[in-house]
């Protein structure tokens, strides 16, 4: 957690498939609230610094964290980077 903040939580009724309630454990809240906030993430709503300021913890820990399970910080293709490669590099050459 950043700093010697305390993150406040409330309680909210979440409705879930029964058979999911044995697998609901205190211990794995960072991860659960972690992928609750997720599609927020995903659909550019929030970015991976204010999702880290609401769970609590450094940007650097929550992108480890997806990274981890599989979910990549940057989300391009190969041929996406290098279109923004190529059309950063024709500005710059304007720019000369």
């Amino acid at each position: 957690m950043e700093g010697d903040e305390i993150m406040k939580t409330v309680s909210i009724q979440l409705a879930v498939p029964e058979g999911m309630i044995p697998y609901f454990d205190e211990e794995d809240s960072f991860e659960r609230n972690a992928m609750l906030i997720y599609p927020l993430i995903h659909n550019m709503k929030i970015s991976h610094g204010r999702a880290a300021e609401i769970l609590g913890v450094f940007k650097r820990d929550l992108i480890e964290y997806y990274n981890s399970i599989g979910i990549p910080y940057l989300n391009q293709s190969k041929d996406d980077i290098i279109g923004d490669l190529a059309a950063f590099e024709r500005v710059m050459a304007k720019k000369s």
